[in-house]
This record gives C-alpha cells, structure tokens and sequence, in this order.
C-alpha cells in the first residue's frame, strides 16, 4: 500500500463495501494546502496524524497545534489495539508497522514545551491591532507608534517597550502630531488598557528574547525524517485570539523569510492550522484579504498549509477555492446552516457517479471520509468514501514523564529557556528622560546663581531725592522681567528637551524598516 512520493490516507471502498483503491496524496502537491473538516468526534485529529506521519517520513518537516493534548502521542512508538488492528486489516494494510517520530515540543508558557516567543516589531501593527481587538483609530495610533520605533531605533521587544513608547506619544502628543497625523489621547489611553488586559490574559509570556528562528521548526533528522513541532495549545485556547495571531505571525515569518523554490518534488514545510475557525471569526476584511494573499503565494516558498475546522463554511470562499487537497468527515444536517455546510462541502468535490456526496457526508463512520486530493497536473482527483488508515504513532497522548524526556533530548534544548532583556525601547526612553532631567536640573541650577550674583551687585546705599529712586525702580523692573523670562525658561526646559528628542526620532528616516504583506518585519 505504500508507494515512494506518496502518503497512503487510506482505502476507498465500493457501493457494496469491498475494496477500491488505495487513496494518496502526492508529495509533488503537498504545498497546493489542503482542508480537513468534520464535526466533533469523527477523526480529524487522526488525520492529522497520519498526514504529519506521512509528511514526516518523506523529510518534510511539520508544523501543528495540539489542542487537546492527544496529538502528542505521535512522538511514541504505536501500540496494537484491537480495533487499530481490525482497521488495517480492513483497508489491507499489511504489514502495519508501528514507529515513532521525532518531535521538537513548543509552548508559549514554557510548561509543556520549549519556550516560544517573537518580539513586538516582529508582530507589526497589523497583527497586534488584530491581537488588541483595536478600533481603526487605535490602529493608525499603532501604526505610528511602530513608525517611529522604526525610523527612531527604538527595539519593541517586549510590552513593557510599547507600553513606554505610547507614554511617550501622550506626552509629546503636539510635536509628533505634527508629523504623523493626529495622536488623539483616547486612543493611547485605549491602546494601554488593552496592553495591560493582554498582559493579564499572559501575552508578556509571548513578547520578549530570544524570539522563535524559523529554522527551528524546519529541522530534518539525520536519517532523513522531518521533525514535527507540536505546539502545546491546551492552555493556550484559553486565549482564542492569542492562538490564532500566534499561528498567523508564524504563517507571516514562513512567508517573508523563506525564498522562492517554485514547485518542487516535496514541501519544504507543511503547516496544520487547527481550529481554523478562529482566525476568521470577527476578523477585518482588511486582514482576511492578505491571508488569502499569503496562502495564494506561500505555495511558491515551498509551504503547504492545511486548515482543520469542524466546518467548511469557517474558511472564506477566497481561502476555500485554494485549498486543493481535502479530506471530509461526517457533519451533522440538523440545523439550516449545517445542512448549508453539508451542501458546500458536497459542492466542492469533484462527483462521484457511485453515491450521492450529501447523503454520504451525513452517513460517514468515525474515521471514514470523503477523500480527494490532486493528482496529473494538478486536478483534484474523484472523491471517494474512504476508510482512514491507522497512525503508526501512539494513539492517546503521552505522560508527563514521557513528555520531558522527549524534550531533554530535543536539539533545541536550552536554546529557549532563558529570557534576554536587552536594552530596548523602554531603557532608551528612559534613558532620554533621565537626560532631559538633567538638562533642566543644570539650567535651573545656571540660572539661580546669575539671580543671586545680579542681586549682590544691586545692594548698594542710596539716598532719596538724589536720583537713585528712578534707577532702584527701573532696575527693579528689568530684574523682574528677568525672573519673569527666566522663570518661563524653567517651566519649558524639559518640554524643549524633550521636543528635541521628539524631532530626533521621528526624522531618521534613513533607519526605516521595510515591513511585509501582514506587517511582519521583512528579512
């Protein structure tokens, strides 16, 4: 059943329930993406597993989310249960081989996995405003903020970096209006409460050093299998919106790291988008437009990305129409918008004379699906009923024990474990205050010592009628037009200094940054 440059998925079956055919996927098209939908219970997550496995033994190296901590289990040898066994004799897979796969384990929280991080500028304003849930007027505040980071070199690191950053625009609001545009206070006031409500729900986790490499999650072993990274996300879904920019910025560093290969004989990478759904709901248009961009031009770098969801109407038709391989579990036809969903899923598939794709899709058994994946040149093949093949990977998640021995042999081990705060913006800005301070505490200091010297000089004896009452009076005034006029110098000391460093910032153009198609710094 297995053949080179192919991953069996499984065995299609006839009308009468005897075998058809072995169904695969061509490596040549792993980067053409792919989707894998079915409601709750159906066997998505195993097909997951059996693509990454697949993906994994060709030296693809894998990316993927662990929702619900069974997916883990792929890093253990399989064992054979009963109805494993009964599977493959089913579909006649002979022998069935069990193995198990060298995994790399990541977590944003650094409890079930190797730390995982990126730093603010390498997000971008785009998708951090998606992050914040940001109006579109707190979005061009952003969009300055991460302009004069730029221009200005000031490294966003982490939030306690833009948290400083937006201090200083309220403070300088007038000068820096000037040159951007309006930086009205109500949305810097609103940016830092959504800071500090991210910092809550633990994005600080997230921000910082040192940030994910790419060639990281890109790694093949010595006997030629790709590593799969599985990202710890139990606790992480927790924070719906977290996850999803997370996979996003990731998805965006592929895209803007990685160079053009064309289409070569197997994926450089293949990326598995689990809970898809999130990514869309309540998103922008603006943002659902350029990941219909990435996905349309990652292929090119070599990437194929495969979106898991329970349902296929979760994915927008743009995303849909370009996701050429796909595998369909069951979906349930009680509601009007899930017997809509059963019906664009019907839809989507190239027919099958055999049997009716909308009844079948209602009627599937628990890893059964409705399989079509492409194949000459690039046409999706006929969709067939198919029983899924079993993982050679454990079925179940691992122990904890389990867990922390695969990653004390991890090749990242220690790389990640340690933050790194190095100087930032927020040291910077401090740094420039601190100094504006000092300015102004030596001009004060300047100024009283030629008050005291100019009233030591004026203390002379005088007598009246003589004239000296004119000259006392008129000295009298200019010198309290000078306290007045240095009194005025006092009070705007700092704001000049700090005027000063407003302008410094905001003109060092020849130090921009060039920014991607979803904000995230370009290479």
């Amino acid at each position: 059943m297995l053949k080179d440059g192919m991953i069996y998925v499984g065995t299609s079956r006839n009308p009468d329930d005897s075998i058809n055919k072995g169904e695969y996927l061509d490596l040549k098209y792993g980067n053409r993406h792919g989707l894998v939908t079915g409601a709750t219970g159906t066997g998505k997550t195993v097909s997951l597993q059996i693509l990454a496995e697949g993906f994994s033994n060709a030296g693809v190296p894998v990316f993927c989310a662990d929702i619900k901590g069974d997916l883990s289990g792929i890093a253990a040898m399989g064992q054979p249960k009963d109805f494993l066994l009964k599977r493959a004799e089913q579909i006649g897979l002979e022998p069935y081989d069990f193995q198990e796969f060298p995994v790399i384990f990541w977590d944003l929280f650094g409890e079930k996995g190797h730390r995982v991080r990126t730093t603010i500028a390498e997000m971008g304003p785009l998708l951090l405003a998606r992050l914040m849930d940001a109006s579109e007027a707190q979005e061009g505040v952003l969009n300055i903020a991460f302009k004069i980071a730029d221009q200005g070199g000031l490294p966003l690191l982490d939030l306690k970096d833009l948290q400083s950053l937006l201090n200083y625009m309220a403070e300088q609001a007038s000068e820096l209006s000037k040159q951007f545009g309006l930086i009205s206070a109500s949305s810097v006031a609103s940016l830092q409460r959504g800071l500090l409500v991210l910092e809550q729900q633990g994005a600080e986790e997230f921000f910082g050093e040192p940030a994910l490499k790419i060639s990281d999650i890109m790694r093949v072993t010595n006997d030629g299998r790709g590593a799969v990274s599985v990202l710890a996300a139990d606790k992480l879904m927790m924070n719906p919106r977290l996850y999803a920019t997370f996979l996003l910025w990731l998805l965006s560093e592929l895209f803007e790291e990685l160079p053009e290969v064309g289409d070569p004989e197997k994926p450089k990478l293949v990326f598995f988008f689990d809970e898809a759904h999130l990514l869309f709901n309540d998103a922008p248009k603006v943002l659902i437009e350029r990941v219909e961009q990435v996905v349309r031009l990652i292929r090119s770098k070599g990437v194929g990305v495969f979106f898991v969801t329970q349902n296929p109407l979760d994915v927008p038709e743009t995303v849909l129409a370009q996701l050429g391989n796909r595998v369909q579990h069951a979906l349930r036809a009680y509601t009007p918008r899930e017997q809509k969903a059963v019906r664009t899923a019907a839809d989507t598939f190239r027919p099958n004379p055999a049997f009716d794709c909308a009844t079948a899709i209602t009627t599937l058994g628990t890893g059964e699906a409705l399989v079509s994946m492409l194949e000459t040149k690039g046409a999706p093949s006929i969709v067939e009923r198919t029983l899924i093949r079993p993982p050679a990977g454990r079925l179940g998640p691992l122990t904890d024990a389990e867990r922390t021995q695969v990653m004390s042999v991890s090749p990242v081990a220690g790389v990640y474990d340690k933050d790194i705060d190095r100087e930032s913006a927020f040291e910077i800005l401090a740094a420039r205050a601190q100094k504006a301070a000092e300015q102004a505490a030596a001009q004060r200091q300047a100024e009283e010592e030629a008050e005291q010297a100019e009233a030591s000089a004026s203390k002379r004896w005088t007598l009246p009628g003589f004239g000296d009452d004119e000259d006392s009076s008129t000295t009298s005034s200019n010198r309290k037009t000078t306290t007045t006029r240095r009194s005025y110098q006092r009070e705007t000391v700092i704001e000049a200094a700090m005027k000063s460093a407003a302008r410094s910032v905001a003109s060092s153009v020849g130090r921009a940054i060039v920014r991607g198609i979803l904000g995230s710094l370009k290479r």
